[in-house]
């Protein structure tokens, strides 16, 4: 599946901050991540929005926190109104020198404003409707500065998203502060990875791409590489070729399989490239190790 990664230039009129309704821009339909922040609000229309996997409810009074890079879709029905704002790092936390792809590491003290797009897959933000006035007289008044753009306005546009955001936390400051206590986002980490450990595992007999394995994650291509090196300290393909020599292995050690099937059932088209990995990974040709296996064998027996 081929997920689209957005930028700012591609759906927004500005490369800071924008704010727009649902008439400005035909709606994304299909799974996607962009290089940005995204903030959706829900004017009119019950929907579900599903954010790195994880699907939750949407509906008017509700606010959804997207981080960069995070794989989501929010499938607006005929007849939906709703607010999209997009914002760079750099203007929601300026001095925040983070790479995108760590935010999930700062904790909360540093940049409290994180918090909603942190643990947007543990939480439903939504509103009141009595509660919901002062988050649409933001929003009215986000838009009206947005479009006069004069001196002043980007310190007044900050200022006014940034009231939104607390709004949010302290709404749900206890259950935002239960999930940082928790660490919710290092388990979101964990099951990303083991999805995409578990697309592997499942497909070693055939071809294998990044694409595929960040797809089955729910997580960017980027992302997952960056996840790999730091968790396990492996790129993706020398990962995949560990896992296809470690499947080998058993199979030389537990079938008879002819050593040109055992390099087929790995994932290996060529048996003379399979011997030459195998023997490096291990320090012996497959044949070697097989009757390396069969002779303790027999010497058990």
């Amino acid at each position: 599946m081929d997920i689209k990664t957005y930028g700012m230039s591609e759906r927004a009129d500005h490369l800071d901050f924008d704010i727009r309704s649902q008439l400005v821009r035909p709606p994304l339909v299909r799974p996607h991540r962009h290089e940005y922040f995204q903030i959706q609000i829900s004017l009119q229309g019950d929907t579900e929005q599903n954010v790195a996997g994880t699907v939750r409810p949407f509906r008017r009074g509700s606010l959804s926190f997207i981080l960069p890079y995070r794989v989501h879709v929010i499938p607006h029905p005929e007849g939906s109104r709703y607010v999209i704002i997009n914002m760079a790092q750099q203007f929601l936390r300026p001095g925040l020198d983070v790479d995108p792809l760590d935010l999930e590491d700062v904790p909360l003290s540093r940049a409290p404003e994180l918090a909603p797009f942190l643990f947007q897959e543990y939480a439903d933000f939504h509103f009141t409707e009595d509660e919901f006035v002062e988050v649409e007289a933001l929003l009215d008044r986000l838009a009206a500065e947005n479009a006069s753009r004069r001196f002043g306005s980007v310190e007044m546009i900050r200022g006014l998203m940034l009231q939104l955001i607390a709004l949010v936390c302290r709404k749900f400051e206890a259950d935002l502060l239960r999930l940082a206590a928790s660490q919710a986002q290092q388990g979101s980490r964990r099951a990303g990875l083991q999805r995409a450990l578990r697309y592997i595992r499942e497909h070693l007999a055939g071809e294998i791409t990044l694409a595929d394995a960040a797809a089955a994650a729910f997580l960017s291509p980027n992302y997952l590489t960056h996840l790999l090196k730091k968790e396990t300290g492996k790129t993706f393909t020398d990962l995949v070729t560990e896992r296809r020599l470690e499947f080998a292995q058993e199979l030389l050690m537990h079938s008879s399989q002819r050593i040109a099937a055992v390099a087929h059932a790995s994932g290996f088209a060529d048996e003379a490239y399979f011997a030459r990995r195998f023997r490096q990974r291990f320090g012996q040709t497959p044949r070697a190790f097989r009757d390396a296996v069969r002779a303790r064998i027999s010497g058990a027996a």
